[in-house]
């Protein structure tokens, strides 16, 4: 059928991902930490590539190489407030580079730098199987989303934006959620409070992919780089991940998660 005519791509290159990822959550540590590292730089080399066309060769590596190595060092070296302070900071020095767009490009830097900041802090601080549990839900909120809305179709979420997305993917993706908070339950010890922080998490996913298709709407593109097949760049497999990890880091950081 025409509307999983781009499934077999999507589904050999997310295999390889998901064997990557998985490798490196479960080792944690310096590999864990190096792959995030290395996601972020290549998102904010996306997004530099999106938002500043003209810039010279070299300029968009320079930011996602300056990214990751920042990530890496505020990792390790600093928490609190100084940590929070500092992000924000590189992220508008950063911004501050480009020609226009300085507003959206600080914004997205700010998450991306933030949402590898959770995650870091998620795989130390709780555990490979939180960090699971973390992908289970935008894999499992994906994956619904992509079947539903093709299979049932129905009313655009916002077709302006985000042509293919459907309120039926959508709550297809929220009634996943639960589901999968009700697998890790019993495996992270946690309350039915994890049922609301799955569902929440989930539709910041969701959020994250809107926001970074109205990215690559006002830059012109139709995907954020041509890395990996069937999925376009890693911002565009990467865009649920970076806002659903920003509200975990939220929930983590207030002690919401898992009660």
């Amino acid at each position: 059928m025409a509307e999983f005519n781009d499934l077999r791509a999507r589904a050999l290159s997310g295999a390889a991902m998901a064997g990557l990822g998985a490798g490196a959550i479960w080792l944690g540590g310096p590999i864990f930490i190096g792959l995030v590292c290395v996601l972020s730089g290549l998102m904010v080399w996306e997004l530099t590539r999106m938002l500043d066309t003209d810039a010279p060769f070299g300029k968009a590596e320079a930011a996602g190489f300056t990214a990751a190595v920042v990530l890496a060092v505020f990792a390790w070296r600093f928490d609190g407030a100084a940590l929070l302070g500092l992000t924000l900071l590189v992220a508008a020095l950063m911004a501050w580079r480009f020609p226009k767009d300085r507003a959206v490009a600080g914004a997205y830097i700010v998450l991306i730098l933030f949402a590898g900041l959770g995650l870091i802090v998620l795989r130390g601080d709780y555990g490979a199987l939180w960090v699971l549990w973390l992908v289970a839900l935008v894999v499992g909120s994906d994956v619904a989303g992509y079947f539903a809305g093709r299979i049932f179709g129905g009313p655009k979420l916002w077709s302006r934006v985000s042509p293919k997305k459907t309120w039926s993917g959508t709550v297809a993706g929220w009634v996943v959620a639960v589901g999968i908070a009700f697998v890790f339950m019993p495996l992270l010890g946690a309350g039915a409070g994890l049922i609301f922080a799955s569902v929440l998490i989930t539709m910041a996913g969701q959020a994250g992919d809107i926001v970074e298709s109205a990215i690559k709407r006002h830059a012109g593109v139709k995907d954020s780089s041509n890395l990996i097949p069937g999925h376009g760049g890693v911002m565009d497999r990467f865009d649920a991940l970076v806002a659903a990890a920003l509200v975990e880091l939220v929930l983590a950081q207030t002690g919401l998660l898992g009660v």
